[in-house]
């Protein structure tokens, strides 16, 4: 099934939201391991995502993704901001030419997740926001031909569970790998924010669906 790039513009706004009321709690996680900024610097790229998030909405995928992508890069800053705006960056170099469907979203999205791995020289299991995203780009590659609700719904299960599942990980990149031991028993801020970003998103395409 195709699905518009005119839903982005609710899209964004959506995940905006989301962070907006669960800023206070990202913070105290990025507070306890990391620098404490995360959440801030997530906010300011997604302000401007939301300001742009009409013209946005006007473009085919590949180039709405690569237009969010340069914003990531350029506003949120950071190690966040280079790793989201490889993500995007490269699922428009994927969804180039093609008609966007759910396996193509797939193959895209994986696709940008392998590029966020090899940029940040990261696998799971290293307590980052990969610990989230990996997971789900498996899922969709494997399951982009499945039913939309199941798979959504899914994807949420898989979000959140290994959104928890950083609690208990050593951390051995970033800030946090500096705490050494004393980064056990704390959820990763990264990971905390693309389990909402990812359940927000797959929320409001549930609605739609059932609508």
């Amino acid at each position: 099934m195709a699905i518009s790039p005119r839903i982005l513009g609710e899209l964004i706004h959506t995940v905006n939201q989301t962070i907006e009321q669960a800023a206070d709690e990202v913070a105290e996680l990025d507070r306890a391991i990391g620098d404490g900024d995360h959440v801030v610097n997530l906010q300011r790229g997604l302000s401007v995502l939301v300001e742009q998030s009409d013209d946005i909405s006007q473009l085919e995928w590949a180039a709405a993704w690569q237009k969010i992508g340069m914003i990531c890069m350029s506003k949120i800053g950071g190690a966040s901001g280079s790793l989201f705006g490889t993500l995007f960056v490269s699922m428009a170099k994927s969804a180039k030419d093609k008609s966007v469907d759910s396996s193509v979203f797939a193959e895209a999205f994986y696709a940008g997740v392998e590029s966020m791995k090899a940029r940040g020289k990261t696998e799971a299991g290293q307590k980052t926001m990969l610990d989230v995203l990996i997971p789900v780009a498996e899922y969709l590659q494997q399951h982009s031909q499945s039913d939309l609700a199941t798979v959504l719904t899914e994807v949420q299960t898989i979000a959140l569970q290994n959104m928890e599942a950083t609690r208990d990980m050593l951390a051995t990149k970033g800030r946090a790998s500096f705490l050494e031991e004393r980064s056990i028993g704390h959820i990763d801020a990264g990971a905390k924010s693309c389990q909402l970003m990812i359940c927000a998103i797959a929320e409001t395409l549930l609605s739609l669906d059932k609508s």
